[in-house]
């Protein structure tokens, strides 16, 4: 196919020479993207699509229909000037039905422009909704991966930048009916005239010009919607959010917030272009109206003998538009053809399916749960990579206990958290709950019972209130259940004293916005696993910007908020550790030790190395 990451016809290399016949076949053979890309504009608005369809049929056909009128004025003319007989009314009828197509053709160009725009705003709308849709759905692993990392950019810009193809598309099928039509008719005449050019461009600049800075403002005031739109966007199929999006269900709301706002901008940008249509409409007629004002002036004095009718024949009007025509098609062709060269990543993306998914007739979550998870000779490596992170690991993790992950980085911990909570599959052995593999539950279910925080945790550039929400969207709007979060992970504090307390704008990317510190981020970030309320509770190394003192009341208030449920947390702080009930020590993707803080100290091995190391920085 090409380079994607240059543009069509520039040299792949210094002093390249590109054969003219290949850069042709590729992008002839770019054309194969259209009928899909052509299937999405039709999804977006099926009604718009058809009505525009109409318009540029009638459209077409136009300009054949106003040379036969003025074929027959012009017939009835010579015969009235050769024959010496009184102006028929038959010819001040003709005159009035090419009155009627010239305004109707103005008319229906200001429709095209009308549904162009309204087809424009539903695509774009549509196509981002869809990518944010499709790259909720995919595995995690996927975002692990560089190359699909920047097919996925790619298709962002992809998804809203080939608005002008689509247009062009449009233009190509209303000039192969014009040339058509023109090329099987017989039609001679087409007048140009000073006034039409004097009258009718005049309105018509003053008005696009009027529009114009209307647009201009109108974009400007949307601005910050549109950069919430482009944050929105970009939330919904992140490397950074996957994870949170996946686990907290946060798709329908993420989605719903850009319906909204993006509705905002298209019943604006709708109002605009209606006013624009009926202006423009408006313009249209006055200029149309004084061009025949003239037109019928030149008529009567050429019936009246004062002026000389040009010979013009049917053959060379029809040509020179049938030529100016064709002209145009190669050059929209060409174009189209250039445009389909940047659309392979946007439906390589749509094609690409999730491998971890519900089954048909997965099963529901067990509740409550009661022997727990096992991890059952578990291997498993990341793409592109043969070194294994987890091999032939086998371990328990038992309802109503708390365990402790320790090992140096790059040992497993975080891999095991994301196997348990299913963001992937094992390459090898089984991860089960309830002496079930994971794969036979039904994945949503599965994460409404694990609330986890991980240690990149999101930072949503919204407010307090939805920063701990996204834990358990569906209680968004209960602020008892939202301020009991707070309080259990000591973020209360924190917003009391934002200005706005709950209400208030978190971030610095939108107007209004307060930054946290990390250690005040953390804690908003801990109120959404406590929200959660699920069976699951897992905290990976989330604590990293609070000083000991902090993470230590973090994990004590944590150790005594999860009783009775399954509690994991990794730290590198054993101050912290040693609360646990099973501390689990990994080492080059393997269990090497298990046992609690007193068990582990006895037996002197590497849990109790690395405990006398980091207490003796602190002597």
């Amino acid at each position: 196919m090409g380079d994607l990451n240059r543009c069509p016809g520039e040299a792949k290399g210094v002093g390249a020479e590109t054969s003219p016949f290949g850069n042709w076949r590729e992008r002839l053979s770019a054309l194969r993207n259209i009928p899909p890309v052509l299937g999405i504009v039709w999804r977006s608005g099926p009604l718009v699509v058809t009505l525009g369809l109409v318009l540029r049929l009638f459209s077409a056909l136009l300009p054949i229909a106003l040379l036969w009128v003025a074929k027959l004025i012009i017939d009835s003319i010579v015969h009235t000037v050769t024959t010496h007989t009184p102006v028929q009314p038959r010819l001040w009828w003709l005159v009035a039905v090419e009155f009627g197509l010239a305004v109707t053709a103005g008319i229906l160009a200001r429709l095209l422009d009308y549904f162009d725009s309204l087809l424009a705003d539903k695509y774009t709308r549509h196509v981002s909704i869809e990518v944010m849709k499709h790259a909720s759905q995919l595995d995690l692993i996927a975002y692990e991966d560089p190359v699909f990392y920047d097919r996925l950019e790619r298709a962002r810009v992809q998804a809203t930048d080939r608005l002008g193809m689509i247009q062009s598309i449009g233009r190509l099928v209303q000039q192969v009916i014009t040339t058509i039509s023109l090329s099987v008719s017989i039609l001679v005449f087409s007048p140009w005239l000073l006034l039409l050019l004097i009258v009718g461009v005049i309105p018509a600049f003053l008005g696009e010009s009027h529009f114009a800075l209307l647009g201009y403002a109108k974009n400007f005031r949307q601005t910050p919607v549109r950069r919430q739109l482009d944050y929105l966007r970009v939330l919904g199929g992140s490397r950074e959010a996957a994870k949170e999006l996946k686990l907290f269900g946060l798709r329908k709301f993420l989605i719903d917030r850009f319906t909204g706002l993006s509705d905002q901008i298209y019943v604006e940008n709708v109002a605009l272009a209606r006013r624009r249509l009926i202006a423009g409409a408006g313009l249209s007629l006055i200029g149309t109206a004084g061009y025949y004002a003239a037109y019928v002036l030149v008529v009567w004095r050429t019936v009246t003998g004062v002026l000389t009718i040009g010979s013009l024949t049917f053959l060379s009007g029809a040509i020179l538009q049938a030529s100016s025509n064709i002209q145009q098609i190669f050059s929209t062709l060409s174009s189209i053809a250039d445009q389909a060269l940047f659309l392979t990543d946007l439906l390589a993306f749509f094609q690409m399916e999730a491998t971890i998914r519900s089954q048909p007739n997965a099963l529901p979550a067990p509740r409550p749960i009661q022997r727990g998870f096992e991890f059952r000779n578990v291997s498993f490596r990341y793409p592109g990579s043969s070194r294994l992170v987890l091999e032939n690991l086998n371990l328990e993790l038992r309802p109503a206990e708390r365990v402790a992950l320790i090992g140096e980085n790059g040992q497993g911990k975080t891999t095991i958290v994301k196997l348990l909570t299913r963001l992937y599959d094992p390459v090898e052995g089984q991860v089960l709950l309830d002496g079930v593999d994971l794969r036979e539950y039904d994945l949503e279910d599965l994460y409404r019972e694990i609330g986890v925080i991980f240690q990149d945790f999101m930072r949503y550039e919204m407010t307090a209130r939805e920063n701990i929400a996204v834990g358990r969207i569906e209680a968004a709007d209960n602020s008892t259940l939202l301020q009991s979060a707070a309080q259990k992970a000591m973020a209360d504090e924190v917003i009391r004293r934002l200005p706005a307390e709950y209400e208030q704008m978190l971030g610095r990317r939108f107007d209004g916005g307060v930054d946290l510190s990390g250690g005040e981020w953390q804690k908003v970030a801990l109120a959404r696993a406590y929200l959660r309320d699920a069976q699951v509770l897992i905290l990976d190394e989330p604590t990293a910007a609070l000083d000991a003192r902090s993470e230590y009341e973090v994990f004590r208030r944590f150790a005594d908020l999860t009783a009775g449920k399954l509690a994991l947390f990794i730290s590198h702080r054993f101050s912290t550790v040693r609360m646990a009930d099973r501390i689990i020590v990994l080492d080059d993707g393997k269990v090497v030790e298990d046992g609690n803080h007193e068990q582990l100290c006895r037996l002197g091995g590497r849990y109790s190395e690395m405990f006398e190391l980091q207490a003796a920085s602190y002597r």
